[in-house]
């Protein structure tokens, strides 16, 4: 397999991982390639997927706790479907623009 093709299986796998469940292995996937592999843009896609995990997890106690208030059951609900529709158009933006990583909007960057 080129670099290129590559390139665009491990950060789509990154971006795809999120999928697998939502326990540790969604983000033991994007930390293996991350440490792994030495292409720049398949780390940065590898960095912005698990900064993108730990913010839904980071949403996902914040809406919880909200639940207390009335509001959080909505905001389950579009942190729900925000955590199935950004990843897919991640992995859509990752196969057709390989040499670009993409970066999910509204997210804090821990890693």
């Amino acid at each position: 397999m080129d670099s290129f093709e590559q390139r665009k299986l491990l950060s789509a796998l990154s971006h795809g991982a999120i999928f697998f469940s939502s326990t540790i292995v969604s983000i033991g996937i994007p930390i293996a390639i991350l440490l792994l592999n030495e292409d720049p843009v398949v780390k940065e896609n590898a960095r912005e997927s698990l900064n993108f995990h730990i913010n839904l997890y980071i949403y996902g106690i914040i809406s919880a706790l909200l639940v207390l208030v009335g509001i959080g059951i909505l905001l389950l609900i579009a942190l729900g479907i925000i955590s199935f529709v950004l990843p897919i158009i991640a992995i859509i933006k990752v196969v057709n623009e390989p040499d670009l990583p993409y970066r999910y909007p509204f997210i804090f960057r821990l890693v």
